[in-house]
């Protein structure tokens, strides 16, 4: 006979083409902008990418089969599997080299605890509820390995009875049984066999000598371990992601925030120019109150982008497995990069290899334990041999006192079990039919895979060059609206312009700003999900 776990533990695998597990989507902050932003609104953190890939069409590539939506990383790819090493470091790689997440030091000092991005990433891979379920689901494959390992070893049990015969059975026996002379058509005569009291007690050993489910059952637990490891990974990549998108998120506003600080202060600066001027006649009241309006529109702006700073920290919070009531800090800023050194980033990689994808080498893997499946089913037409011994001891007496006083008798047996199957009528057949059927989408699946990886790759590379020269554009007409604004009021202190130019001059500025950082965003989101397509975004145990 099979062992029952064998057969259950192979039950217990998701389907090949099935997602091993699921993580539950990042909400959404605000709405990610991709081109200008209105006034106040933040370039806020937005729900990561899923799984499947958008088309030209926008159209939703099917999700990667047998894959928890989620990639891995290496700093350098690999051929065979992925982040399944003893011993490795977990690193977050943004490929914003040479700063390898863009960022830098803030140099604040705020309440709560502090992070870097690489900090909030390896703080959430520990406090994450997702992570921990996944840590769990690990631990609990585990254990169902031992579970067949165990069916190898001597089973051993005792058992014990003890009965009282209320009513003994009768036996009828020929009366020429006791008497040679009596008529064969005498009646029987009724016969009591047995004692009123009866006991027994005995050990049982058991030994599976051979059985060929067993046998596949231990070459698939290796795999079986291997799975529950890469799932568990998988679900860790998708945190680092998320986490990492949230963290910039953060970033992003507040740069924004710093910016309306600058503006506001620059304004009120120009009004209180502006009601001097008023006052001794050169301006009209007018040309004060268009400055106000602006003011205000500032002030609310700033206000809002509060707001959404206040939001996009709950929803790092909340990535890193924090309550929202839990303080933090973030310790880095963005910093400044050459566009040229941007550039080179956007080069795709030559090296790239499908094993990269933490995806791809689960499927692999589950395709190894369909195929174990079906071994298994066809390893059902085999004999299964076994060895047991069985010794102990028993008594019986009419007299329950007797029990105790009297010595008891033991016994003891030992053989050999041999199951043939012979015929299940065409069941195990049937079922390899089925399996095989199931083998061939999940390969069919893997093809769809493959392609997919392919078309996220190509969108992911199109999208960050499309991202890098959005942002190129947009950091030209900061750098153009800033200059515009310096001459506007040096023409209008100078009394050759006008208080209109100069508020038109500011309007441009803010909306070259927000458009700036709004290209900012998407290219560090892009950068990510191109290093996600590419399968190097994080590693880690």
């Amino acid at each position: 006979m099979i062992p029952g776990s064998v057969g259950t533990l192979l039950a217990q695998v998701p389907a090949a083409g099935a997602p091993a597990s699921t993580v539950p989507t990042q909400p959404s902050v605000g709405q990610q902008p991709t081109g200008a932003a209105a006034s106040g609104q933040q370039p806020g953190a937005q729900q990561p990418a899923g799984t499947g890939a958008i088309t030209p069409a926008g159209q939703v590539v099917p999700s990667q089969p047998g894959t928890t939506p989620a990639t891995t990383a290496q700093p350098a790819i690999q051929n065979g599997p992925v982040n399944l090493q003893s011993g490795t470091v977990s690193t977050f790689n943004s490929g914003l080299a040479p700063a390898p997440t863009g960022l830098k030091p803030a140099n604040q000092v705020g309440a709560g605890q502090t992070f870097t991005l690489q900090e909030a990433i390896d703080f959430a891979i520990k406090q994450n509820i997702n992570v921990r379920n996944s840590q769990l689901d690990a631990i609990s494959a585990e254990a169902r390995i031992h579970e067949i390992k165990a069916s190898a070893l001597p089973q051993v049990s005792a058992s014990g009875s003890f009965t009282d015969n209320l009513i003994i059975q009768r036996a009828f026996l020929p009366a020429n049984f006791f008497d040679p002379k009596a008529s064969p058509d005498a009646p029987a005569v009724p016969v009591q066999f047995g004692v009123n009291y009866s006991a027994n007690g005995t050990v049982a050993v058991n030994q599976l000598l051979y059985s060929a489910g067993l046998n596949v059952g231990l070459r698939a637990a290796a795999t079986y371990r291997e799975l529950a490891q890469r799932t568990t990974q998988a679900t860790k990549v998708t945190v680092a992601e998320q986490v990492a998108k949230a963290y910039y998120g953060v970033l992003v506003a507040r740069e924004r925030s710093k910016l309306l600080d600058l503006n506001i202060g620059r304004l009120d600066t120009l009004l209180r120019d502006t009601r001097a001027s008023n006052q001794q006649g050169f301006v009209e009241k007018l040309d004060v109150q268009r400055l106000e309006v602006q003011a205000n529109n500032l002030r609310s702006d700033r206000q809002n982008v509060e707001n959404l700073i206040q939001l996009s920290y709950a929803l790092l919070k909340y990535q890193m497995g924090l309550t929202v009531n839990d303080e933090i800090t973030l310790s880095e800023q963005l910093q400044d990069r050459d566009l040229a050194e941007l550039e080179s980033l956007i080069a795709p990689d030559p090296t790239f290899q499908y094993q990269s994808r933490i995806e791809y080498s689960t499927l692999q893997t589950q395709l190894k334990l369909a195929e174990l499946d079906i071994e298994l089913s066809k390893k059902g037409y085999l004999p299964t041999a076994s060895a047991f011994v069985n010794y102990g001891y028993n008594n019986g007496k009419n007299r329950i006192g007797d029990m105790v006083s009297t010595p008891w008798l033991n016994f003891a047996t030992a053989g050999l079990s041999l199951q043939i199957p012979i015929f299940d009528g065409f069941l195990k057949k049937y079922q390899i039919a089925q399996k095989r059927v199931t083998l061939q989408k999940a390969q069919n699946s893997g093809e769809l895979l493959k392609n997919s990886i392919d078309l996220q790759i190509r969108q992911s590379s199109i999208t960050l060059n499309n991202g890098f020269q959005t942002l190129r554009t947009q950091l030209r007409n900061r750098d153009l609206a800033t200059e515009i604004v310096r001459v506007t009021r040096i023409k209008y202190k100078e009394g050759v312009g006008s208080n209109i130019e100069v508020l038109n001059a500011e309007t441009s500025l803010r909306e070259a700003q927000t458009n700036y950082f709004a290209s900012l965003y998407d290219f560090l989101i892009s950068k990510v999900d191109q290093d996600k397509a590419l399968g190097r975004l994080y590693t880690g145990q």
